[in-house]
């Protein structure tokens, strides 16, 4: 009922940037501001970091994070209507508002149902490292700290941001963030339910050459039919 209102998203700084997060992206954030929303991109560079990604270096986390910024640029998204906010500043200049709604959450939920929101950094449950506990502890806690109307994230981060609502009922919030899920583009592998920047076959990079395009467009994995068989043959016509 907002004639205006925030939606969030957040972003590892990790590497090369694909059309699902670069294209795909844009285009939903365009459709989100020209209803009326305010997009708030948080730039995840302690995520990041905890993550263990760019080898764990901090400054390469940042310039990877300004990369990103400028390829949304001239993808087309309109900036007229978007922020970027840099975790660790944030969190570091408002300290204790974060860290007070971050043990609160801490304090309301099992550390069962953290694990169960380990997907999101794409970890398995049992090879998380400490500082990936506080991983979606965090994340959960940037939506209440950015006052998000709106989680406009993949679908696989639904985990967490329904962490958020099961929160709100826990510490008697009426008005619960609205989860606003977008599908994953597949992989251009067999099996792959994503785009994958590990696997640079297995998806396409905003930078990447016509030839790169076309050579891993026509290897992508695209069976005739659901079961990968070559489908019957169409029946003869008629007889005149």
């Amino acid at each position: 009922k907002k004639p205006e209102f925030i939606l969030y998203d957040g972003f590892e700084p990790s590497g090369r940037m694909h059309i699902a997060q670069g294209v795909f992206k844009a285009m939903n954030v365009n459709k989100c501001t020209k209803a009326g929303g305010t997009f708030i991109f948080w730039v995840a560079d302690w995520f990041a970091l905890m993550n263990d990604k760019m080898g764990g270096d901090l400054e390469k986390i940042k310039v990877v994070g300004e990369y990103l910024v400028e390829v949304w640029k001239a993808t087309g998204m309109d900036m007229s209507r978007v922020k970027f906010v840099w975790s660790s500043d944030d969190i570091i200049s408002k300290a204790t508002p974060y860290w007070t709604q971050a043990l609160d959450i801490g304090r309301k939920t099992t550390l069962g149902r953290i694990k169960k929101c380990c997907q999101i950094m794409g970890r398995l449950e049992n090879k998380l490292t400490a500082a990936q506990i506080l991983y979606p502890l965090m994340q959960c806690t940037d939506i209440f700290f950015l006052k998000a109307d709106i989680c406009q994230l993949g679908v696989d981060q639904r985990k967490v941001n329904m962490l958020a609502r099961e929160y709100c009922d826990t510490a008697g919030i009426k008005s619960k963030p609205i989860i606003l899920s977008h599908h994953m583009l597949y992989g251009l592998k067999k099996g792959q339910e994503k785009m994958s920047k590990s696997d640079p076959d297995s998806a396409i990079f905003m930078e990447d050459t016509e030839e790169d395009v076309a050579r891993k467009i026509n290897n992508a994995y695209c069976p005739a039919t659901s079961d990968g068989d070559a489908p019957p043959p169409p029946p003869p016509p008629p007889p005149p």
